[in-house]
């Protein structure tokens, strides 16, 4: 009954300004960091081990952003799931469109990171392309089959489950559906290695590489920015990488790792800093959780 009653104020979200729902979301972020002192002790974890060299202030500073900003995009999803598609149309501005073009009807990867605006850049990219992606089925299935509907509403996407492995995406990438791909969380030791991020041993899944090889895909990140206030978001098509995949998976997942950590560099405030990315560590290492 909570969900729904949460659902149906999310509903209503959607008819306010930007400008407003971006303030509300702001402060419901600040109310977030005040109450969730697990997420939290996390992000400051997370932060303490990436950017040693910012002062605990500047850290914490950096945790209450990200906080406003997660906290945004959860509220704004409701654009996502109920505004029409003229009004994501205005709200998200796609830049770099050329590299996509230039690159598009043949196998694709779509490498976008869990940069808190990645929702509303996918749902700006189905109102034009067909897309393949993978979906986490949520614990709670009211918001899970929520979640679901606001992610088919425009029946422009399929999405699979990481237990389908890797065949259904190879068809439909071979099918010219670029494959919308979020690698960079700690999915555990399957399919993974351990490359630098931030100088840290990371768990990696090794899938941008594989399947570049076994579908001849290229790869182009794609990355959704928030903009301040009522301005809404950026798309960005990225150049599509050059000599990848390289002389061997372990490298081009170094290389993956690389672009992601540039990216995050610029926007350190929107990048997902609440999940566990570095809940599975080496052999003989403690959690650092």
């Amino acid at each position: 009954m909570l969900t729904r009653a949460a659902l149906a104020l999310m509903w209503l979200l959607q008819l306010l300004p930007l400008a407003l729902l971006a303030a509300i979301g702001k402060g419901f972020g600040l109310l977030l960091y005040a109450l969730g002192r697990e997420r939290r002790r996390v992000c400051l974890i997370n932060l303490a081990r990436c950017l040693p060299e910012l002062s605990d202030a500047e850290r914490e500073a950096l945790a209450r952003r990200h906080f406003q900003a997660f906290a945004r995009t959860f509220l704004e999803r409701a654009i996502v799931w109920w505004s029409s598609p003229a009004r994501i149309r205005r709200l998200v501005r796609v830049e770099g469109r050329e590299h996509f073009d230039a690159v598009r009807g043949a196998p694709l990867i779509l490498l976008a990171p869990h940069f808190v605006g990645l929702d509303m850049g996918a749902a700006r990219l189905m109102l034009e392309i067909e897309l393949v992606s993978i979906y986490a089925r949520q614990k709670n299935k009211v918001f899970d089959a929520a979640l679901y509907a606001g992610r088919m509403r425009f029946g422009r996407l399929t999405l699979l489950s990481r237990q389908d492995g890797v065949r259904p995406a190879l068809r439909a990438m071979q099918a010219g559906r670029p494959f919308y791909y979020l690698p960079d969380m700690d999915y555990g030791q399957r399919d993974t290695i351990f490359v630098p991020f931030f100088g840290v041993p990371t768990a990696t899944i090794t899938g941008v590489s594989r399947l570049a090889r076994l579908a001849g895909a290229r790869v182009l990140p794609c990355i959704t920015r928030m903009l301040p206030g009522g301005a809404g978001y950026v798309l960005q098509f990225l150049p599509a990488w050059e000599d990848y995949p390289g002389a061997s998976v372990e490298a081009d997942t170094r290389r993956m790792n690389a672009v992601i950590e540039a990216q995050v560099r610029r926007m350190p405030e929107q990048y997902l800093w609440v999940h566990k990315r570095f809940k599975t560590r080496p052999p003989g290492e403690p959690s650092w959780y």
